[in-house]
């Protein structure tokens, strides 16, 4: 047995005693009506983990209408989580309960939607759940320790593994293989060799699945603490192409310095780097999903427009390729439409700053860069500053205080102007006014130069922009 078992064994017995007046009460409910209740998966094993949220899962033999029945007088309220799925929803004291029917899960072979049918036992229940560190229970309201499976020691020794032969497991649910990357991005745990083997052998399945859960699989891997774990996971087992085959594609383009790392390699880094940075440079943020994925995919068109000019690669016009690339594949992944623009407009602009890093910044191009990245120039800072990965310390440092440079004159800037809204110094009813001019095509082409000047001069006093405007529409005339 694991050294780390018993300080795993007072961690739960820790966080177990902090939610037992709600559970044990509970727990007494079904007993004296005369069902099982347990608490099980994801709170057990959190709790083995001493992280043990507000929000409990818990197992019975009691069917949905029987579930609703008892706790309708002690819930604060319910609701049906799906009871064609065996699962009811309690709202109590600041607790959130899905309290489900044992059940067993099985995919047709062509069908998205697994075949629901309800059990007796736990010991049913536990053995189709997907890994042993899931398939752990408590008892209610006796509190007693259920694990059939060895998840105990799976926990201990990191590992992931699934309580029936792997392959029996994703035939029932093929989703289960992204959740086995998942949870090696959120545990930091190694999957067993067994279960790689069945992911690799049975990866086709995943067809079936709805884009939405695969997309939901997905967003929980990124945010997780080691999203490399998870991500080289799905590409050795070739799940990856199934659904984002831009990054393995990654592998088979070379780096424009043709060196030491391949751009599949150097973008996981990035993405490790903005993850760092989330933290290190401010302002800080929490874990985030769309500077997480534009780190991700910032190089994703790089295959696409690698060319061999003057014995060298080149890749010009990724940054506009990638970005066209993420959007059709997050649409796919049936992203939300801002997520789609946000992560986007960071692909476009991954590289806006090295046009500039070698020289003078000018005021112009400082306005520009912040009015391109509008409301994502935050993460833009965070994308920029991950997307250095040189071992040439030299130039690493250089690029860095290069962009503390660029920071400072933006923030120096934005003190003087308002960067972060900026607008030309005569709206389009001055335009009109000041031109004797009718709402129409003329006063857009009006007011997107005036807007080219602001950005290019700064602020004018208002006889200044008049009279701009005014050498324009003579220009035009």
């Amino acid at each position: 047995m694991s050294s780390s078992i018993p300080t795993q064994l007072r961690q739960a017995v820790a966080e177990i005693a902090r939610i037992s007046p709600l559970t044990v009460e509970l727990g007494n409910l079904f007993q004296r009506a005369g069902f099982e209740l347990a608490l099980v998966g994801g709170p057990v094993r959190d709790a083995l983990l001493g992280r043990l949220g507000n929000d409990l899962d818990l197992t019975t033999n009691a069917r949905p209408e029987q579930i609703l029945e008892l706790v309708a007088n002690w819930a604060d309220s319910t609701w049906d989580v799906g009871a064609r799925f065996g699962t009811i929803g309690i709202n109590k004291s600041g607790y959130k309960l899905e309290i489900t029917t044992y059940r067993s899960e099985n995919y047709d072979e062509n069908s998205r939607k697994p075949e629901v049918s309800f059990g007796d036992t736990l010991a049913g229940d536990l053995g189709r759940r997907d890994f042993t560190i899931n398939a752990m229970a408590i008892k209610l309201p006796e509190l007693e320790f259920v694990d059939l499976f060895g998840g105990l020691t799976d926990l201990a020794n990191k590992l992931i593994r699934t309580p029936q032969l792997a392959s029996m497991s994703f035939s029932d649910d093929p989703l289960r293989m992204l959740r086995a990357a998942r949870f090696a991005s959120q545990l930091n745990f190694m999957v067993e060799p067994e279960v790689i083997t069945a992911m690799r052998d049975m990866k086709s399945r995943l067809a079936i699945v709805s884009a939405e859960r695969i997309r939901d699989e997905f967003n929980k891997l990124i945010l997780g603490i080691k999203p490399r774990l998870g991500l080289i996971l799905l590409v050795e087992t070739g799940l990856l192409e199934i659904f984002l085959p831009e990054i393995p594609a990654l592998q088979l383009a070379e780096d424009e310095h043709n060196r030491h790392k391949n751009i599949y390699e150097h973008s996981i880094n990035v993405l490790e780097q903005a993850i760092e940075l989330e933290q290190s440079h401010e302002p800080t943020m929490p874990p985030d999903l769309v500077l997480r994925l534009a780190a991700l995919l910032h190089d994703i068109g790089k295959p696409k427009t690698r060319k061999f000019e003057d014995n060298r690669v080149t890749f010009h016009h990724h940054e506009v390729v990638g970005a066209k690339m993420t959007r059709k594949r997050l649409k796919e992944l049936r992203y939300s439409n801002e997520e789609i623009e946000q992560i986007s407009l960071l692909v476009e602009l991954h590289l806006r700053f090295h046009g500039f890093s070698g020289g003078e910044w000018t005021d112009s191009a400082v306005r520009r860069y912040v009015t391109d990245a509008g409301d994502q120039l935050v993460r833009l800072h965070k994308l920029t500053r991950a997307d250095c990965t040189t071992r040439n310390q030299r130039k690493a440092t250089a690029l860095q205080l290069a962009y503390d440079d660029l920071e400072q004159r933006i923030n120096v800037l934005a003190e003087q102007e308002e960067l972060n809204a900026i607008r030309p110094d005569l709206d389009g009813n001055e335009i009109m006014q000041i031109l004797q001019l009718k709402p129409g095509p003329m006063v857009g082409k009006a007011y997107q130069h005036m807007l080219e000047v602001r950005l290019e001069q700064g602020p004018l006093d208002r006889d200044a922009a008049i009279t701009e405007l005014k050498r324009w529409w003579q220009s035009q005339s």
